[in-house]
């Protein structure tokens, strides 16, 4: 991690990879590699807005295909059994971890909000900000990003 007080790319980076193995890669047999920017899809996002001394969001966004694959690994089921509500927990957790991390990293003192998960996010007020950096990856042949935006001080972040 930089010893900066805001979190790079390559912070993402080694953050994304370290959650991934952990949760959902623990056999290191689908791992998390790196994509070109084209492919990216924001039809599920999760997130946690961040506030205090800084105030922003970490966002983690994905297929809806990655997001059954993720929640099936999280949740230890068939990507066929998963749910919506299977999905909004697993995302949600994942952008909560990511989201402590990424807080260690920024000026104290911070707090993390509950994770919100949204759907088809393009056009989301909510998912609004300054990005400060980001990850983009592929995970079991779809596309994922990480990232984190900052919004001003006072400005709606949950």
């Amino acid at each position: 991690m930089s010893a900066t007080m805001a979190p790079t790319g390559d912070d993402l980076q080694q953050i994304a990879e370290q959650v991934w193995a952990s949760y959902l890669d623990t056999d290191g047999e689908k791992p998390l590699v790196p994509l070109p920017p084209d492919k990216l899809s924001r039809d599920v996002v999760a997130g946690v807005a961040v506030s205090g001394a800084w105030h922003g969001l970490v966002l983690v966004s994905c297929s809806t295909a990655a997001s059954k694959e993720a929640a099936a690994a999280l949740l230890g089921m068939g990507a066929d059994e998963v749910t919506v509500g299977d999905i909004d927990d697993a995302l949600g957790e994942l952008a909560n971890v990511i989201g402590g991390n990424v807080k260690s990293l920024l000026p104290e003192p911070c707090t993390l909000g509950l994770p919100e998960v949204h759907n088809n996010a393009d056009n989301d007020p909510w998912l609004e900000g300054d990005e400060i950096c980001r990850f983009e990856a592929t995970w079991m042949g779809e596309p994922m990003e990480v990232s984190v935006l900052e919004k001003p001080q006072g400005g709606e972040t949950a």
